[in-house]
C-alpha cells in the first residue's frame, strides 16, 4: 500500500499526543508503557510508531525546556 508508513506515523503520532496528554492530566506514569503493551498486541507496527512518536515528543520537551533556561540565563547576564 503505497503511503502506508505516513498514515501509521500520523495515527501513532495523533495517539501519543493524546496519551502523553493524559498521562500528564491523570499523573500516571504507567500509561504510555500499558498502552505500549495493548498495542503490541493489536499490531506491532503501531506500537513500534507510537513510542518512537512518544520518545520524539519527550526529547522535544526536554529540548525546549534546556533551550528556555539557556536563554534566560544568558538574558539575566546582558
Amino acid at each position: 500500500m503505497a503511503g502506508g508508513g505516513d498514515f501509521i506515523t500520523e495515527l501513532a503520532d495523533a495517539l501519543a499526543v493524546d496519551a502523553l496528554k493524559a498521562e500528564e492530566e491523570l499523573g500516571d506514569e504507567r500509561l504510555i508503557q500499558l498502552m505500549s503493551t495493548r498495542l503490541n498486541s493489536a499490531s506491532q507496527t503501531l506500537q513500534e510508531a507510537f513510542m518512537t512518536s512518544v520518545r520524539i515528543r519527550r526529547a522535544e520537551i526536554v529540548g525546549r525546556k534546556w533551550l528556555e533556561a539557556y536563554v534566560a540565563k544568558a538574558k539575566a547576564g546582558e
